[in-house]
């Protein structure tokens, strides 16, 4: 069986061919942290997680590498409304976003890279640019000059006099309109590393092909990241990477998810249908949220809604149930009874249909059909006769499929919050209230009870203490 990807520089559907034997080494555009993640956000890292996901199923030794933009425009202007450090700010957001990977269950990242802790890369790689011609020095600022490297455009596919027409900073000291930042000189009150060409900060496009140059080389296997990130950002990565290098192509695929809508329209926080991620789990289940993206196709367009959210929301529910009476009846059933040619061949034709569709450019959409079909087969075909060897097969079926898509996994016991340290805390505030208007009676009541139950208070200069005693 062979893995076919499709790629947004030929646009066609390519047979998985790994650089080197198994080994696939597959970089991902990280989130901006400037901010809280949103759905659209979500809908991409989940398809990448499905993609990690059934790769290191088939066996293929995966790195996965993620970059996270915590040096940016958009992390400074937020600072200076918030009155914090750009990088306070961006590490606080980042820690935020490890935390609505883990609701999503998003675990298989192998490395975050902070721009900020590659510095010196970056510094190394726009060094080789300048060197090769590529790079230009303006003042402090030093631009890629794009008329140096002629297959600029190759994967937008679009011609050089189209490239000037949107999304260009216009900067008349550039050679082409088109040129971009490789490094920023920096303003006053900004944030700023020492470099060559004065104190400054790495230009957006330059931290990812920095960081995959250090850790895959000058050519890896699979790109990936949403489609509007095609144009100027992948597009300018190329340039740099394989013009430093002078090794092409960087990437052997390259992998976009497409955009979601909110109601048909593209999500703003201008028009007002921006939804983050942490105001979506807290509506739906997080698995009922990967269910719902991994039913479309993760190159389609789509839109998130209630409605179609809700039907997601059930049909997880009555997946559970399916499984939960499979485990069920697990625990009673025979080890002596005969096996079952039907539940053989249904589980035989399940499990082609699935890697079918997850070997034809990840086809989520129909590999869901096959969850959902082998649920139905089940509940008509298991009962209280059905082998346990038969419900082992079915049960590993079950649990290979919903594995990969990263749902009907074994939740963690509910644990009550652990409220006993902020309720003598807050006791100890009482007492020492209680102190200061002068009623050492209560006071020493409050102490003298905590003894008895084995908590010993004491008192100091800095306020009042706890710690476990004898009692």
């Amino acid at each position: 069986m062979v893995i076919r990807i499709y790629d947004t520089m030929t646009r066609q559907e390519l047979e998985l061919k790994p650089l080197k034997s198994n080994r696939v080494n597959m970089f991902v555009c990280g989130p901006t942290v400037y901010d809280l993640c949103h759905i659209g956000h979500a809908r991409t890292y989940i398809a990448y997680d499905i993609i990690a996901r059934y790769l290191r199923a088939r066996g293929y030794s995966l790195f996965f590498l993620m970059n996270l933009t915590d040096v940016d425009d958009k992390i400074i202007n937020r600072a200076k409304e918030t009155g914090e450090e750009p990088l306070a700010l961006s590490k606080r957001m980042t820690e935020e976003f490890y935390k609505d990977l883990s609701v999503l269950k998003i675990h298989g990242v192998n490395l975050f890279a902070k721009a900020s802790e590659h510095i010196p890369e970056i510094i190394s790689q726009i060094k080789q640019l300048i060197d090769r011609g590529y790079g230009y020095q303006v003042d402090g600022d030093v631009f890629f000059s794009i008329s140096k490297f002629p297959d600029y455009g190759k994967l937008s596919h679009q011609k050089p006099e189209e490239l000037t027409k949107h999304r260009i900073d216009p900067d008349p000291r550039k050679r082409n309109p088109a040129d971009f930042a490789l490094w920023k000189s920096q303003k006053p009150g900004e944030l700023g590393w020492d470099s060559p060409w004065g104190m400054g900060r790495p230009g957006w496009h330059i931290e990812d092909t920095a960081i995959t140059g250090f850790y895959f080389g000058p050519r890896y296997d699979i790109h990936g990241g949403a489609v509007e990130l095609v144009f100027p950002h992948h597009e300018a990565e190329i340039a740099q990477a394989e013009s430093a290098s002078g090794e092409h192509p960087m990437v052997n695929y390259w992998v976009h998810t497409g955009i979601l809508r909110i109601k048909g329209e593209k999500m703003a926080k201008s028009l007002k249908n921006f939804i983050s991620i942490r105001e979506a789990v807290k509506k739906y289940p997080p698995e009922a949220i990967r269910f719902y993206f991994a039913s479309s196709h993760y190159r389609s367009q789509i839109d998130f809604d209630d409605e179609n959210t809700k039907r997601a929301v059930q049909t997880v529910e009555s997946l559970h149930a399916t499984l939960n009476r499979m485990q069920d009846l697990m625990k009673s059933a025979s080890k002596n009874a005969e096996s079952s040619r039907d539940i053989q061949s249904i589980l035989e034709m399940r499990k082609k249909e699935f890697h079918s569709a997850m070997e034809d450019d990840f086809n989520t959409p129909v590999a869901v059909s096959s969850l959902i079909a082998l649920a139905h087969d089940v509940e008509g075909l298991v009962s209280e006769k059905t082998s346990y060897e038969d419900l082992e097969k079915v049960l590993a079926v079950f649990t290979e499929f919903s594995a990969i898509l990263g749902i009907l996994e074994k939740k963690e016991p509910k644990r009550e919050p652990d409220i006993v340290p902020d309720l003598l805390n807050l006791l100890l505030q009482v007492r020492e209230e209680l102190r200061k208007k002068g009623d050492w009676t209560s006071s020493d009541r409050i102490r003298d009870r905590l003894k008895q139950i084995g908590i010993v208070v004491e008192d100091s200069p800095e306020g009042a203490r706890w710690k476990l005693g004898i009692a």
